[in-house]
């Protein structure tokens, strides 16, 4: 019997490392594609008229939390992850703050595809990170500014912040379609 492979050559339901990774840091990966596969899958029947709306409850639209998630994981990969500056084209994915002088989030308008592509190219700059590690560089500590994290929750925060923010952006769409 072969087994069924699906995308990214990751049997379903298993943690199988993925290719090109060292075997703990592969499983990670694996995790990571599975969350963007979740918000991919959650956001495929997206409704223009939905991106950029806001509700009473709700004063972020889904575009606003895209951006967000996006900007986070550029963020603690470069400041966080590796210790060093962005890279210089992440201005042009990312032209405004992530928030305020109040830290509430900046509305962010754009495309929906412009949404996607900026999603995939911050976490291409993630794996690109992710291929430097060895397996036991997870047990590592990073230094940044006064914080002290370490490798391994780095990847799960960054994981279940996009799986929140995937929740708030179902409970969102819930709503328009009520």
């Amino acid at each position: 019997m072969t087994a069924w492979l699906g995308l990214d050559g990751v049997r379903p339901f298993h943690l199988d490392p993925a290719p090109g990774f060292d075997r703990l840091v592969g499983r990670y990966v694996t995790m990571l594609l599975d969350t963007r596969r979740r918000m991919e899958r959650d956001l495929a029947d997206l409704d223009p008229a939905e991106l950029d709306a806001t509700l009473p409850w709700a004063p972020n639209s889904v575009g606003t939390l895209l951006y967000h998630v996006a900007a986070i994981e550029l963020d603690w990969t470069y400041a966080d992850l590796l210790g060093a500056g962005f890279p210089a084209e992440a201005a042009e994915w990312f032209p405004t703050d992530v928030r305020d002088e109040s830290g509430v989030l900046i509305a962010v308008t754009d495309s929906y595809e412009r949404h996607l592509a900026r999603l995939t190219w911050s976490r291409n700059r993630l794996l690109e990170a992710l291929a430097t590690l060895r397996d036991a560089d997870l047990d590592g500590t990073r230094l940044a500014g006064d914080d002290a994290n370490g490798v391994s929750f780095i990847l799960h925060h960054l994981m279940q912040h996009e799986a929140e923010h995937r929740g708030q952006i179902g409970e969102i769409r819930a709503a328009f379609r009520s």
